[in-house]
């Protein structure tokens, strides 16, 4: 993985959860995040789509935010991963339809028979994928979609734990240099420790779509 220099922010910085298609809720969310888009940076850590009702209007909902706040960075999350392995190369699709990948192909007017054969993805939307980042570094924070991998630098990382990996993250007190911001991995409230910070609070299934604003390490929810 090629090492990229770490971001200068100059103000706020605001990352948000795992959506999986709620796109209702994440609307609620960007309307009440009192963000400034001269000085502010949204980090989104990925998981838009599969699951929720509305995978293609939370694409819709993002690119439309992103023209306002141009200080905005999209993750990768596993989903988008395995939706992008399955319609640009027909793989793994048992793979992507076990974790429920038929709620993003009707949310787009398309069912089982068309996928994916039939490419019905909006470009905006495909370059929208193909975009997408495994990590945003800053000079404090980290942000990634599942976590780290203990004792690995942050360059040699694999897209693989980057984008799935749950326990020896999740288990481990690390020290991987700036403060892991990440989601993947549902829980009942965010969880806080010294070496990072999970932020998916089970919104698909129940729960909440969370925003954690930094430095002041204040959190918002819907």
């Amino acid at each position: 993985m090629v090492k990229n220099e770490p971001a200068i922010t100059k103000g706020r910085i605001f990352a948000i959860g795992d959506i999986h298609g709620c796109n209702q809720e994440l609307t609620k969310l960007l309307s009440i995040l009192d963000a400034d888009p001269t000085t502010d940076t949204i980090v989104f850590l990925g998981d838009y789509i599969d699951r929720g009702p509305d995978s293609r209007g939370v694409i819709d909902t993002i690119l439309d935010f992103k023209r306002d706040f141009p200080d905005t960075i999209c993750l990768k999350g596993n989903h988008e991963d395995m939706f992008l392995d399955s319609y640009l190369y027909e793989r793994n699709i048992d793979l992507y339809m076990f974790n429920q990948g038929i709620t993003t192909i009707e949310s787009y007017g398309a069912s089982i028979v068309d996928f994916p054969r039939i490419k019905f993805l909006p470009k905006e939307h495909l370059d929208f994928f193909n975009s997408l980042r495994l990590f945003y570094e800053t000079d404090d924070y980290i942000f990634v979609h599942a976590g780290l991998r203990p004792h690995i630098r942050l360059e040699e990382q694999s897209s693989e734990d980057l984008l799935w990996i749950r326990e020896e993250f999740l288990n481990s007190r690390f020290d991987f240099g700036k403060l892991v911001v990440f989601g993947h991995t549902p829980l009942s409230r965010p969880l806080i420790q010294k070496n990072k910070i999970g932020i998916d609070t089970g919104l698909v299934y129940g729960g909440f779509l969370t925003c954690l604003e930094l430095p002041a390490l204040n959190f918002i929810q819907v």
